[in-house]
């Protein structure tokens, strides 16, 4: 069935495009998140969230969920805009550590960034790696993700 061959080949192909597409998309509109929100109810009176983020207008929501597709994980979230923007916002977003671990990582590590992000996704895959160990829940563990949480996405320390 030489056929299918063929047809393997081209899909992988397309793969490869769409893959690299995806990558350079990142760069340019993507972010590795690593968010520290106010949660009385947890153990550090904070909550840590690990995210793989790509936000675009209505009008490129089709990219996103290509993306969402290539991936077979994450979600797309609408957030509506009132201001003087003309477009709502949606935003693809992986929180699932194992998501993240399984998926987006190994993706990334394949198909590297080419920006200063690929600093934030170094960092950023360091955070994940602690969290699926648990160490966030232990106070060196907490401080030590705190302390990378605060070098990415912004240039001035956070916490």
């Amino acid at each position: 069935m030489p056929g299918k061959k063929v047809f393997g080949a081209d899909n992988q192909q397309e793969r490869l495009k769409m893959a690299s597409w995806i990558s350079g998309f990142t760069d340019g509109e993507g972010s590795f998140v690593i968010s520290v929100i106010k949660n009385p109810t947890t153990r550090f009176g904070k909550q840590i969230f690990p995210e793989f983020v790509i936000t675009q207008g209505a009008k490129s929501l089709k990219a996103l969920e290509a993306i969402k597709e290539f991936f077979s994980c994450g979600s797309i979230v609408l957030n509506k805009r009132y201001d003087n923007h003309h477009e709502h916002l949606y935003r693809y977003c992986v929180r699932s550590i194992s998501e993240l671990q399984s998926t987006i990582i190994p993706f990334f590590d394949r198909f590297p960034l080419r920006t200063y992000k690929i600093n934030d996704f170094s960092i950023f895959k360091k955070v994940v790696a602690d969290m699926a160990r648990k160490k966030h829940l232990t106070k060196n563990g907490w401080q030590k993700i705190l302390k990378f949480a605060g070098k990415t996405n912004r240039r001035k320390k956070r916490f």
